[in-house]
């Protein structure tokens, strides 16, 4: 309990250190001036609607920050822009900063927020099936994701879940790039394929096949895609961290007290080409499924089945502990706003 206290009351004081930062800097620039802010995300993707609601309804602006997107189509890639410094946050799996701090990085990669629960891959099958059961697996041929990614590792882990031992009792084509990989399955190569909505709502829509099952469902909760910084920009800049948390709670509660259609009409701008119908319902499974975090903080049971799925995909010997590459500091004090 006395622990508790002190934890309590040492994140008031951050609070208001911080807050008194962010207020001085905001008087410092003016009314109309904002701090600009490199974001990568991982992928563009309907599974991550909360961040594009925090920008779309300008959650950001209001706490002072310009969000700069780009899309680095893949964790690895979205880890080494952040490490290279050409970007600001990284938004991605924290098994990139697990491989990183494996490494020995004298700037780790810090995750500081977390946006989803689970995984967002849904599996699709070719031909029709009734009563799907994972044993139908066996023997075919599935459409994955790189080896070492999360997707890829959360696949492995539900088939071992199931009796089925990936690679050996089923063939996992592991080599096409994350967003080439649909067309390669819509061309007629492999039974099932693993894949972020709304791309399957899509094939499924064009009659190329049906989805079966969901991945996120299957595996449970986990730490899956996390805001991260590096250590040194982290210690640097407390207060443009914590509005950043501040405008994706913004984002999650908002996508909370909505329904599917209530989001499309935000979010349709980062999707262009996808018509509404095929929106509405890929944000419809993901809600469904409680897909998305209720506030950013860090899940420690769901970063411990993350790691649990690193080491059972071969990817990882050694556990690396919670507090070296995770911290809640920021998303506390939002979360007690």
């Amino acid at each position: 309990m006395r622990q508790s206290r002190k934890m309590i009351a040492w994140l008031v004081a951050l609070l208001v250190m911080f807050s008194a930062q962010l207020s001085f800097a905001l008087e410092a620039r003016g009314p109309d001036s904002l701090v600009r802010v490199r974001l990568s995300e991982v992928v563009r993707s309907v599974f991550y609607a909360p961040q594009y609601v925090a920008i779309a309804l300008g959650f950001f602006e209001q706490e002072g920050l310009e969000i700069e997107l780009s899309t680095a189509w893949g964790a690895d890639k979205g880890a080494a822009a952040l490490l290279s410094g050409s970007v600001d946050i990284g938004f991605f799996g924290p098994e990139a900063a697990v491989y990183v701090y494996r490494q020995g990085a004298q700037d780790p990669l810090i995750g500081f927020a977390q946006l989803t629960s689970r995984d967002g891959s849904f599996l699709m099958a070719r031909h029709p099936v009734e009563d799907f059961q994972w044993e139908m697996l066996r023997g075919a041929t599935v459409v994955g994701a790189r080896r070492g990614g999360v997707p890829q590792m959360v696949l492995e882990w539900v088939l071992r879940q199931h009796g089925i031992e990936p690679f050996v009792d089923v063939e996992i084509i592991t080599h096409l790039a994350f967003e080439t990989a649909p067309g390669a399955f819509a061309s007629g190569l492999g039974d099932y394929i693993a894949q972020f909505d709304p791309t399957l709502t899509s094939l499924e829509r064009q009659g190329v096949g049906k989805i079966v099952a969901s991945l996120g469902r299957a595996a449970g909760e986990i730490a899956y895609t996390v805001y991260h910084a590096r250590r040194s920009y982290l210690e640097a800049n407390p207060e443009i961290i914590l509005a950043f948390t501040r405008a994706i709670q913004r984002g999650q509660k908002w996508v909370d007290l909505h329904t599917p259609e209530e989001i499309a009409e935000v979010v349709k701008g980062f999707f262009p080409e996808m018509d509404h119908e095929t929106l509405v319902t890929a944000l419809g499974r993901y809600q469904s499924q409680d897909s998305w975090r209720h506030t950013p903080i860090i899940s420690r049971s769901g970063y411990q089945r993350l790691l649990d799925v690193m080491m059972a995909a071969g990817e990882l010997d050694e556990a690396v502990p919670f507090d070296e590459i995770m911290t809640n500091q920021f998303a506390l004090i939002v979360a007690e706003e």
